[in-house]
C-alpha cells in the first residue's frame, strides 16, 4: 500500500522519519491500520487533555451572599446600598433577607455578608431567628471555606448594645470562616461608618487575589422587601394630613390610648397588613424652652446643622433627640461639663445604663447643671429618627386612609410631667387637617396566609392588637373562609377593650371564630394572655395541626417570651414531645412562616 507524500514545505516530519512511518504502513494490513488510528488517536487527545491541565484557567469569582436580617428597615436599606455597590462594580452578588436564606446550605458559600440589627434585649431581627438558632446549634456545619464580614445596627442606649452582630461574628468564626473585615458594631447614627464600610468591603473584593471572568451582572435579588424606588421614604416621606385623633382608653384607665387615622388621598401610597407606618415627629416646644434655660442658651444662638446654620430653638426642635438619654449622652455631657458628682457616682457600666434607663436629658441637665454653649449642646444628642407604628387598617377597606394605634408615653419625676417624643407629638401637638411626614416600612415577614382558607391565631395585647385590626379588615373584604382566632388582653375590661364595638361584630357575623380575653387587674390573681394561651391548649395543638399561622405582636422583652413559652409547653404536651423536639417544631413553623413575629 502506498501513500502520496504531502509537499515537502509542509511535512512535520523529517525524512528519516517519515521514511520509517512508510515501511510500517506499507507492511500492516486495513484493521491494523484501522487499530493504529485509534491508537494514535489516544495519544493525540491523551496529550491535549495534559496539555489543557497545563495552562492556568480563569476561575469565576465566587459569588458574593449578601444577608440582610432587619427589623425596623434600617439593615434592609443598607444591604440594598451595598447590592447596588457590588453590582456597579461588576461583582456578582446575591442579596437575600434572612428568612428566605436557605442556612442548611451554609457551607457552600465562599464570600458571605451579613448586615444585622439588634432588638429587644440584645436579640436578632425575628427575620433572622431561625437562622441564629441555626447557626448557634450543634447542627451547624464546618464553613471554613468561607470569607466572611459582619455590619451591626443598634443603640447605645441599649446595655446589650449590637449583640446580634456580636454573636453572628462570633460564631461564624468559630465554625471557621474566615474574617475579611473586621465587624462594625455602629451606632443610631451610623450613614457615615456605613458608606466607608461598604467602600472599604467592595476595594477589597475588587482587589481579592482570585481570576475574575468578564461577564454582565444581572439583578439577582431574592425576595428582598420590595424598595425599589419608592416614592416615598425614610429620607422623602409624604407630607400627609391628620384626620383623626380619638382617645380609645376610658376616662379612669391608666393609659391613653389614640386611634390615629390620616389621609393619603391623592398620593398612591400602597400599604398591606403588617407593615408599620414611619411617623416623622417634632419635640414639644415647652421641653425645648426648658433644656435652653437649663443650660442658659439664647433664642439667638445659633448652631451648624447639616452644614446650614439655624437656630438652637429650630435645632432642637425638629433635628434631635430630646426624650431618649444614653449612656454615650452622659459620658460626653459628664465631660463637658466637668461634673465631678455625674462622673463619680456613674463609675460602672451598670450603673451608668440605669441612670440612662431612668433618667431624661432634661432631668439630667437639672440634677446636674452646667453652662454650655449652643454647639456642644447639639453635638452631645443623637439626630431625631422617625416611629414606627404597626398600621392597624387595610387598605381594601380604608383606600385613601391609614390607621395606627398610639400609646402614649407619660410619666412623672418629682411632680413633674415627662412623656415620649413621638407619642405625644401625635396626641396632643397635633390637630386635624395639620401636617404630619409618613413613610412606609414594609414587612414580608408578617402577613397574612397566601391561602385564605388557611385558619390564624393572632396574639396582641395591649396596642400589640393593631395590625390584627388590619388582619380581620382585609379577610372581611376578601371573604376569606379560614379561621380567626385572637388572643387580646390589657388591664381593665371597661376601660382598655380597644375597638371592642368591632371585635363584637366580626365575632355576631362569624368571622372571629374565637375571641380570648386576658384582664389582668380585673381580679386578685393577675390573668395575662399567656394564661389564656396555655388553658386553650388542646384546641391551639389541634389548629396548628389543621394548617394554621401564629401571629404575635406586642412588648419582645417580656410578653413574647412569656407566649412562645406557653406555646412550647402546648407542643411538649400535646405533641407529645421533649422541650428539644419542641423547640425544633416551633422554629420548622418559623421557617415556613407559619409563627411570625412583629415585637418591639
Amino acid at each position: 500500500m502506498t501513500t502520496q507524500a504531502p509537499a515537502k514545505n509542509m511535512l512535520p516530519l523529517n525524512p528519516e522519519k517519515l521514511d520509517l512511518l512508510h515501511s510500517i504502513i506499507d507492511d500492516c494490513s486495513s484493521p491494523q491500520l484501522t487499530w493504529i488510528t485509534g491508537y494514535i488517536s489516544g495519544i493525540i487527545y491523551q496529550a491535549e487533555k495534559n496539555t489543557s491541565y497545563s495552562v492556568k484557567k480563569e476561575t469565576p469569582r465566587p459569588t458574593i451572599t449578601i444577608i440582610s436580617a432587619s427589623q425596623t428597615g434600617n439593615a434592609r436599606r443598607l444591604a440594598k446600598q451595598l447590592y447596588d455597590k457590588l453590582n456597579l462594580e461588576k461583582l456578582k452578588s446575591n442579596l437575600i433577607n434572612a428568612s428566605d436564606y436557605q442556612f442548611k446550605k451554609i457551607n457552600q458559600e465562599k464570600i458571605l455578608v451579613l448586615i444585622t440589627s439588634t432588638q429587644g434585649n440584645g436579640e436578632p431581627p425575628e427575620e433572622a431567628l431561625a437562622l441564629y438558632k441555626f447557626l448557634m446549634s450543634k447542627k451547624a456545619p464546618n464553613i471554613n471555606s468561607c470569607i466572611f464580614a459582619v455590619f451591626g445596627l443598634g443603640d447605645s442606649s441599649y446595655e446589650l448594645f449590637n449583640q446580634a452582630g456580636k454573636d453572628f461574628d462570633r460564631r461564624l468564626e468559630e465554625l471557621g470562616a474566615a474574617r475579611l473585615l473586621n465587624r462594625v458594631d455602629a451606632d443610631v447614627e451610623f450613614s457615615d461608618q456605613a458608606s466607608s464600610w461598604c467602600a472599604e468591603l467592595v476595594n477589597i473584593l475588587q482587589n481579592q487575589s482570585l481570576d475574575t471572568i468578564n461577564q454582565v451582572i444581572t439583578p439577582n435579588i431574592k425576595n428582598i422587601n420590595s424598595i425599589n424606588n419608592p416614592l416615598y421614604t425614610k429620607d422623602t416621606p409624604l407630607k400627609a394630613r391628620l384626620l383623626v385623633n380619638q382617645k380609645i382608653t376610658g376616662r379612669n384607665s391608666d393609659q391613653d390610648v389614640r386611634h390615629i387615622e390620616i389621609d393619603i388621598s391623592h398620593s398612591n401610597l400602597i400599604y398591606q397588613p403588617g407593615d408599620s407606618l414611619g411617623v416623622w415627629f417634632e419635640n414639644d416646644p415647652k421641653l425645648v424652652e426648658e433644656l435652653m434655660h437649663l443650660t442658659c442658651l439664647s433664642s439667638d444662638d445659633t448652631v451648624i446643622v447639616n452644614g446650614n446654620i439655624i437656630s438652637i430653638q429650630e435645632a432642637l426642635k425638629t433635628h434631635y433627640e430630646l426624650t431618649i438619654n444614653t449612656t454615650q449622652i452622659i459620658k460626653k455631657y459628664a465631660s463637658l461639663s466637668s461634673n465631678n458628682q455625674l462622673i463619680t457616682q456613674l463609675d460602672t457600666q451598670d450603673k451608668l445604663q440605669k441612670y440612662a434607663n431612668n433618667t431624661p436629658i432634661v432631668e439630667m441637665l437639672r440634677s446636674s447643671p452646667a453652662k454650655l454653649n449652643a454647639q456642644d449642646l447639639i453635638n452631645i444628642l443623637r439626630p431625631i429618627s422617625p416611629r414606627l407604628y404597626s398600621i392597624s387598617s387595610a387598605q381594601e377597606e380604608n383606600e385613601n386612609e391609614i390607621h395606627i394605634t398610639v400609646s402614649v408615653v407619660r410619666f412623672n419625676i418629682d411632680g413633674r410631667t415627662r412623656s415620649g417624643g413621638a407619642s405625644s407629638y401625635l396626641a396632643d401637638r397635633l390637630n386635624e387637617n395639620d401636617e404630619i411626614r409618613i413613610f412606609i416600612e414594609k414587612n414580608n415577614h408578617f402577613r397574612l396566609p397566601k391561602d385564605p382558607k388557611k385558619p390564624i391565631i393572632m396574639i396582641g395585647p395591649g396596642t400589640g392588637i393593631a395590625p390584627f385590626r388590619a388582619f380581620m379588615q382585609k379577610r372581611n373584604s376578601e371573604k376569606a373562609c379560614g379561621k380567626n382566632w385572637l388572643f387580646f388582653g390589657n388591664p381593665h375590661f371597661t376601660e382598655d377593650f380597644l375597638y371592642q364595638v368591632e371585635w363584637q361584630r366580626y365575632v355576631k357575623n362569624g368571622l372571629l371564630t374565637h375571641i380570648d380575653l386576658a384582664w389582668s387587674r380585673d381580679q386578685e390573681h393577675k390573668i395575662y394572655v399567656q394564661d389564656r394561651i396555655y388553658t386553650r391548649g388542646e384546641e391551639i395543638w389541634n389548629w396548628i395541626q389543621d394548617g394554621a399561622h401564629l401571629y404575635i405582636c406586642g412588648n419582645a422583652s417580656h410578653m413574647a417570651k412569656d407566649v412562645e413559652k406557653a406555646l412550647l409547653k402546648i407542643i411538649e404536651k400535646f405533641g407529645k414531645m421533649d422541650i428539644k423536639t419542641a423547640d425544633d417544631f416551633l422554629n420548622d413553623l418559623r421557617i415556613e412562616h407559619r409563627y411570625q413575629r412583629d415585637v418591639y
